[in-house]
């Protein structure tokens, strides 16, 4: 009977419960998928017991394999919101990162003295993902609640009884000051809530014990606060020591590096978060990955494994075809939620194999300008790169290419799901420090850049920077 710590990974579409031994290998998950709600105001968002049935269902079906349980740990998707009522029931849904209906209230912060400085404090930008934004468009609408905490804070109380957050979570909430591990006054002032309205925060390898009925579970089981999906993601990958990046592409997409201290760079167009013992990363998140694709397949009428294929037949360049990839908007390092696609330089004899070309071409650009801004701040001399699209032979080559850089490639990693498992390993002393990661988790191969395609990237790039700043003028 194994010795393991169940991670649960509460993401967008579906949470997750894997079982982890102490050399970062999986034992067995078990994964239950919910809706988002989405509508054309812009509302994205969960009910928030349906996530919490879940995560239970899940612990149940893998507790039930019989494991030696140590400890339970927790990670989820960044950002949420969620509004309590005095008995700690929910009195909102839970707001994902994708819900951008605190546009108004970003436009007004974003690109002021004001906005940057809170950019710079708590190393969130100031965005519609924010929670800061969203509670000041809460505020707006005349609505309040008892307290508010994000969806993985919910879960951890109704598993633990008590509400409270971690630096890594809470450094993604634009509310928290990155240097004192408080809550930053002035961004309680602008979002217009009282510190005492929030949950404790603590360090994400801090544990409380289990208080709920969990068949197979012994009450007092530790309860491993974890941390954000972004940050631990790296860790789960083992891109914990400086220089090492880890790039995860599903439908959306992200680059992060690991630095010893916190900042972002003087133009805040990247993020900084916490992972845990003095760990952070730097980079952006992307909201234009595989969807792309995706919306390729939908728009053809052919399949997604189709269109790359034929996109790879390809010439670099798509022969003549750009592609600025914004069909969600953008992030990083924009932070335009309002930003549009666009394709470029069409004409009569290019088709859908063009077009997926460009598309997907426009995804690593858009990395690569993240990458360049995190060179700003920090070196970067390596990849590990993790995600479903990585599948496809096309976007490990085109991103590589894109990049300048190999890519060392974890193919079955759970990533986020890894890093919290590893967090509790630490909590529970059975890990000498959280940068061994990277001598537990190898790469199964590399992708190495095509030189050729480097220099033709490189060439265009600044010329991806005018096109999304002409066509902000335009529409």
């Amino acid at each position: 009977m194994a010795e393991v710590v169940l991670a649960i990974d509460l993401g967008t579409t579906a949470t997750k419960v894997i079982a982890v031994d102490r050399h970062a290998g999986v034992v067995t998950s078990a994964e239950r998928g919910y809706p988002m709600r989405t509508t054309p105001s812009g509302e994205a968002t969960h009910d928030p017991d349906e996530v919490l049935g879940a995560a239970l269902a899940g612990l149940r079906e893998v507790v039930a394999q019989g494991h030696d349980v140590r400890a339970l740990a927790l990670t989820g998707a960044m950002h949420t919101l969620i509004g309590l009522g005095p008995d700690g029931r929910p009195v909102t849904p839970s707001l994902s990162w994708a819900d951008n209906r605190a546009v108004e209230q970003t436009a007004r912060l974003r690109g002021t003295a004001a906005g940057l400085e809170l950019h710079r404090a708590t190393g969130t930008p100031v965005h519609t993902m924010s929670p800061l934004v969203k509670l000041a468009w809460f505020a707006e609408q005349g609505f309040s609640a008892d307290r508010w905490c994000g969806l993985k804070d919910y879960v951890a109380a109704e598993l633990t009884g008590r509400l409270t957050t971690e630096h890594s979570s809470g450094s993604a909430t634009g509310l928290m000051d990155l240097r004192s591990l408080t809550w930053h006054p002035g961004a309680l002032e602008y979002a217009r809530v009282t510190a005492d309205r929030l949950p404790e925060l603590l360090a994400p390898t801090d544990w409380l014990p289990l208080a709920l009925d969990v068949p197979g579970l012994v009450r007092g089981t530790p309860v491993v606060l974890g941390g954000g999906d972004g940050p631990l993601a790296n860790l789960g990958v083992g891109a914990v020591v400086p220089g090492v990046a880890a790039v995860s592409l599903g439908t959306s997409g992200a680059l992060r590096v690991v630095r010893d201290q916190p900042g972002v760079d003087a133009g805040g167009r990247v993020f900084c978060y916490a992972i845990a013992d003095g760990l952070w990363v730097l980079g952006g998140a992307v909201s234009n990955g595989g969807v792309v694709a995706q919306w390729a397949s939908e728009a053809f009428g052919a399949d997604v494994v189709t269109l790359l294929e034929e996109a790879a037949a390809v010439p670099v360049g798509a022969a003549g075809v750009t592609a600025l990839p914004y069909l969600l908007g953008e992030r990083a390092p924009w932070w335009d939620p309002g930003a549009s696609s666009a394709v470029v330089g069409l004409r009569r004899e290019h088709g859908r194999a063009e077009v997926t070309r460009a598309l997907v071409e426009g995804v690593a650009q858009q990395l690569a300008l993240v990458l360049d801004a995190v060179r700003s701040v920090a070196d970067v001399h390596a990849v590990r790169v993790t995600g479903g699209a990585f599948r496809s032979d096309l976007w490990a080559t085109v991103l590589a290419s894109a990049l300048g850089l190999e890519l060392e490639v974890a193919e079955d990693s759970e990533g986020s799901g890894v890093g919290a498992a590893l967090l509790a390993w630490r909590a529970l002393g059975e890990l000498p420090s959280l940068t061994s990661a990277a001598d537990l988790i190898k790469p199964t191969k590399v992708v190495k850049p095509d030189e050729g395609a480097v220099r033709h990237y490189a060439a265009a790039r600044p010329a991806v920077e005018r096109l999304y700043r002409a066509l902000r003028e335009l529409v």
